[in-house]
């Protein structure tokens, strides 16, 4: 199943997910400018595996929603057992990187066309309740 990534579209917001239903035991998040959310995502949740791919059992999950005039990220995932203490640190420090930040806004511009583009391998849901840790994960 390499290469299947959900996504899940919610009024006012997007989550991007490996594995359903879309569950963060670590988040962080931050706000960004405006800018088209699926591209977003995808280059948050890329720069983030690459630094805490270490980590046994992570999975990515990144969900952006409208907020003001910008939006919202949060940024994490599942982890298959013990949290590593450090994970929410090295996950903000990918957060915080300006050269990165500056890359992701870049790609995700909007009004461009390339979300005509989509990759054929991502399964689209349509989220009918918003993403709730309680209701997911019963904590």
């Amino acid at each position: 199943m390499r290469g299947k990534w959900h996504i899940f579209r919610d009024e006012g917001a997007l989550t991007v997910a490996r594995q359903t239903p879309p569950r963060f035991d670590v988040a962080v998040t931050i706000m960004l400018p405006l800018a088209d959310p699926l591209r977003l995502a995808q280059q948050i949740r890329q720069d983030m595996w690459r630094a805490v791919q270490a980590v046994r059992g992570f999975s990515p999950v990144v969900k952006v929603e409208a907020w003001g005039e910008g939006l919202l990220v949060t940024a994490g995932g599942r982890v298959a057992g013990r949290v590593p203490g450090n994970l929410a640190s090295e996950i903000k420090a990918v957060l915080e990187d300006e050269a990165k930040r500056s890359r992701w806004l870049r790609h995700a511009k909007r009004g461009g066309n390339r979300l005509k583009n989509a990759q054929s391998d991502v399964k689209l849901h349509k989220s009918t309740t918003g993403f709730d840790k309680e209701v997911e994960t019963g904590q």
